[in-house]
């Protein structure tokens, strides 16, 4: 479990291939800044990128760590198939401050973003989700974008797509990789937890009504 508050910003320096065909998956090795993994260890779940990974080894002295992604995971996300860098947090403890919400790590859909510009001394980002997730997406509710905990700011609906709109203060542009978005990028999307029960339950309420 996380909390969508990103704690570093990693690279992926290190891809590969854990078997021949698209069947397999890859191995990422991951640098993080200096002492960042501190009492990390393998069996360790990380968000990178939004997307809930397991630490399988760990080089300290280089700040480096490695996970391995199923092919599965890789189709279903954006950004852990390429070198570059990525958002990082640790697995939230019990007993820590929940200062985001409630993040599962498990990636929902893809995204594209649509705009990004400066809005007085903050951004606006639009982001277009697909329509299966248009159910979860509400006013002022909230989403994880990169892994990144933000709140929607506005909602439109289309016959093609879902857009929401987020507002992002200048310390989150500076401290994570939302920094360098741009219309048409891809992101990794995570609906609200507790939304999507509400919506099974209801669901379930429908079918046996």
């Amino acid at each position: 479990m996380f909390t969508g508050i990103v704690s570093a910003v990693g690279r992926i320096v290190e891809l590969e291939a854990l078997g021949d065909g698209a069947s397999f998956g890859r191995s990422l090795t991951v640098e993080s800044p200096p002492g960042w993994l501190g009492a990390t260890a393998i069996g360790d779940s990380i968000a990178i990128a939004g997307a809930c990974m397991t630490v399988v080894a760990l080089e300290p002295s280089r700040d480096r760590f490695r996970v391995e992604v199923s092919a599965a995971s890789l189709a279903a996300t954006s950004g852990l198939d390429r070198s570059g860098d990525v958002n990082l947090e640790k697995a939230l403890r019990a007993g820590d401050r929940l200062d985001g919400h409630l993040v599962s790590g498990h990636v929902d859909g893809v995204g594209t973003v649509t705009r990004f510009e400066q809005a007085g001394e903050s951004w606006r980002l639009d982001v277009a989700a697909s329509l299966a997730l248009a159910r979860f997406l509400a006013l002022k509710g909230s989403i994880a974008v990169d892994g990144v905990s933000l709140t929607i700011n506005d909602v439109a609906d289309s016959t093609a797509a879902c857009t929401f709109a987020a507002n992002l203060i200048p310390h989150t542009v500076e401290h994570t990789t939302l920094r360098g978005l741009a219309v048409g990028r891809n992101v990794n999307l995570e609906v609200d937890l507790i939304a999507r029960y509400v919506e099974r339950m209801l669901g379930a309420a429908r079918t046996t009504g």
